[in-house]
């Protein structure tokens, strides 16, 4: 089981507030089910790294964004449809972006450049935004 550490909400999570509108849902609630869920990594596509996971609970789905963002920052978590991911890389995007993980999901230059694999069960776990300044690291 991979653990992704995640900072929800905030500058870090811009459309956590829409999405629990969407829902019918307190922003504290979305976080737990996306956090309290175990996904599956489905495969890795659209940006290197890029893992598309599914087990997302059906409360928080929620369509892509109507206008994608020229730039996501990397280590943005994202909802789209069924599904969560987290963008590998600066890119841009139209998945709805609940938060950020200090986690470098693609690394060129590691033995393993993709920090998750088709296949590998992943749960996400909230961290203080004390604690996160915004950056990446693996």
């Amino acid at each position: 089981m991979v653990q992704i550490p995640v900072c929800y909400g905030g500058e870090f999570g811009p459309d956590l507030a829409d999405l629990a509108r969407h829902s019918g849902m307190t922003a504290e609630e979305v976080i737990l089910a996306h956090s309290s869920a175990s996904y599956t990594v489905y495969f890795l596509g659209f940006a290197p790294g890029f893992a598309y996971m599914g087990g997302l609970p059906e409360a928080i789905a929620a369509p892509r964004l109507d206008t994608p963002r020229k730039v996501v920052p990397a280590g943005s978590v994202g909802i789209a449809g069924s599904q969560t991911g987290v963008y590998p890389l600066d890119s841009p995007g139209g998945w709805r972006l609940i938060g950020r993980t200090p986690l470098r999901m693609f690394d060129a230059n590691a033995e393993l450049p993709a920090l998750l694999q088709p296949g590998d069960q992943v749960r996400f776990a909230a961290i203080d935004r004390t604690a996160y300044d915004g950056s990446v690291d693996r």
